[in-house]
């Protein structure tokens, strides 16, 4: 016969006699005899009071219980509110099932690792001792984790970028979809990275090896893939590759891909014009729309009662042009060129004066300092330099300023997309979406992610890197979208569809109501993704015990309780939707 230990548990039962309810509480035992599962009543426990019996249920449910004068002695404590949005969001998103269909210590480890990316950015070797800071660690199941470790687990996702990303597609690309890619670098630590080259630096790092990416996101902004290429690699060399890689690798055979004016080469647009599968959108250089000036086909006098119309041109074959003109950039620009134009000719001064002194002699060298002035401010086609060896003069190109000011505050919009799916409004607003692709950028490098610097060597980890912390800004993405309503961000989406698309953006006025009172209507404070984060880490969980137990004695957890706009945040977070 087997053995009668069991579990005890409280059964509660109910019956009505004469319109008055009678409650039984009966201490039971399960146990399994011969194969069947038993029951045994050990007493009846009606008797004591609610409270007393729930007490009862809890314990034996594996609760742990201290005396009410007991002192309590905590143990740890670990910020916890931050970890659990992050670790709901990529729940909701089904991140895990993302990155593998089946649980794996590596899984565990990158999702881990996209964490900490957002609530704190750092070193792989920085990364294992910050998250035991927080609750991270231990809600990820890698506390044990070594950097050797975050490093093969980064090595295991570049070997599935191929098949996440498709995933990605899949959920947020269709047939037809508008597909927004641009380009960015990050500048490296070090230089022995075979992707590390000397080119074009968005980040404002001249002489510095660097790394560029290229991103592909939804129409809303929404990443999709990213892909790495050696820092010296021209924008419109990328382009054509992510086309084909969305036909091929992502099955989508009809889109309408927009990318800036220097990214779509006439190479590009030629051979996406031979197929009539694919659209796109972008927009003209400066100098060819000065040529379409020069040539009669746009008159600055048509924008005298509008802001905005479309023109063709037999330049551009069988395509549409929907040229724009904003008053307030024509301002800027005007003052951005004077203030270029008075610091060029400042400086050349300055040079002028070390010749006529003697201390810079020689045309050549003469001729290198005066370059490197015109070419810093990129001004140089506006002013005509005479150089000997022994002097210096300079004059303004007038006609090339005029020129340039006839076009200040216009451009023109290029698409192939059909005037019945987008009207001109719609194809402005469209290019504009790049901006979208910017943010993005924006975020990753500076803002929260911090992509850079790139301290990796191998190549194979610095694409490991750069994909990681795209997938970072996916969650961080659907949090942001999430937390609209508590942040400043304007929530009003449909009425950007009616704005003037030519015109500077306005906010809604909603949106201006929170930026300038900072108070929502609930009267709590208005939040950025920082301060929100900052706010749910006061939530802290606590590991306690009794200062009279002993030292084995078992501990327990209490977390702090949330306030009102922290529950707000957490359910919100629970609405996302992959």
């Amino acid at each position: 016969m087997a053995s009668r230990t069991g579990t005890a548990h409280v059964v509660t039962t109910k019956r009505e006699y004469k319109g008055k309810v009678y409650c039984t509480h009966l201490l039971r035992r399960s146990y399994r005899e011969d194969g069947k599962v038993k029951n045994e009543t050990l007493g009846n426990i009606s008797h004591l009071p609610d409270s007393v019996i729930d007490l009862i249920r809890r314990s034996l449910q594996g609760e742990t219980f201290v005396s009410a004068d007991a002192s309590l002695e905590i143990c740890s404590s670990r910020s916890h509110g931050h970890v659990q949005a992050v670790q709901l969001a990529m729940k909701r998103l089904g991140f895990a099932s993302l990155l593998a269909s089946k649980p794996c210590p590596e899984r565990d480890l990158v999702q881990a690792m996209v964490a900490s990316r957002i609530l704190c950015p750092a070193t792989k070797l920085a990364t294992t001792r910050l998250w035991h800071t927080s609750t991270l660690a231990q809600e990820f199941g890698v506390a044990d984790a070594t950097e050797d470790d975050l490093y093969a687990a980064m090595d295991w996702l570049l070997a599935g970028q191929d098949r996440i990303q498709k995933k990605l597609a899949a959920r947020h690309l269709q047939e037809d979809s508008l597909v927004l890619y641009d380009l960015s670098s990050s500048y490296f630590e070090g230089s022995h990275c075979p992707l590390a080259k000397l080119g074009y630096s968005r980040d404002g790092k001249r002489g510095t090896l660097q790394v560029n990416y290229g991103l592909l996101t939804d129409a809303r902004g929404c990443p999709v893939a990213i892909s790495v290429h050696p820092g010296n690699t021209s924008d419109s060399v990328t382009f054509l590759p992510e086309v084909k890689r969305l036909r091929e690798q992502f099955g989508i055979q009809r889109m309408v891909m927009v990318g800036d004016r220097g990214m779509m080469s006439q190479k590009a647009i030629d051979e996406m014009s031979q197929d009539a599968d694919i659209d796109w959108v972008t927009a003209l250089r400066s100098s060819s729309i000065r040529s379409l000036v020069e040539q009669g086909h746009l008159q600055m006098g048509l924008f005298d009662e509008r802001n905005l119309l479309e023109i063709s041109s037999p330049d551009f074959p069988g395509e549409r042009l929907v040229a724009c003109r904003n008053p307030e950039l024509a301002k800027l620009r005007v003052h951005t060129r004077t203030d270029l134009l008075a610091a060029t000719e400042e400086s050349l001064q300055k040079i002028q004066v070390r010749v006529e002194a003697g201390k810079l002699v020689g045309r050549d060298k003469i001729g290198v300092a005066a370059g490197k002035v015109v070419n810093r401010y990129k001004v140089s086609k506006h002013f005509e330099l005479t150089i000997a060896d022994d002097s210096l003069s300079f004059v303004r190109i007038q006609k090339n300023i005029d020129a340039e000011a006839a076009v200040d505050g216009l451009y023109i919009i290029r698409t192939s997309v059909k005037t019945e799916r987008m009207d001109g409004a719609a194809c402005v607003r469209t290019y504009k979406s790049l901006a979208q692709v910017e943010r993005a950028f924006l975020s990753m490098k500076m803002m929260d992610l911090k992509v850079r610097p790139i301290h990796h060597h191998l190549e194979g980890r610095v694409r490991a890197h750069i994909f990681l912390c795209m997938l970072a800004y996916y969650v961080e993405w659907h949090m942001r979208e999430a937390w609209a309503p508590l942040m400043f961000t304007d929530e009003d989406q449909a009425a950007k569809l009616t704005r003037d698309p030519v015109a500077p953006a306005k906010r809604s006025d909603a949106a201006m109501k929170k930026v300038n009172s900072r108070i929502l209507d609930d009267g709590s404070p208005v939040h950025s993704f920082k301060t929100l984060m900052q706010d749910l880490q006061t939530i802290v969980r606590n590991t306690c015990k009794t200062t009279k137990s002993a030292e084995d004695a078992p501990t327990f957890d209490l977390i702090t309780t949330p306030t009102e706009k922290q529950k707000r945040a957490l359910e919100l977070i629970g609405l996302i939707k992959a």
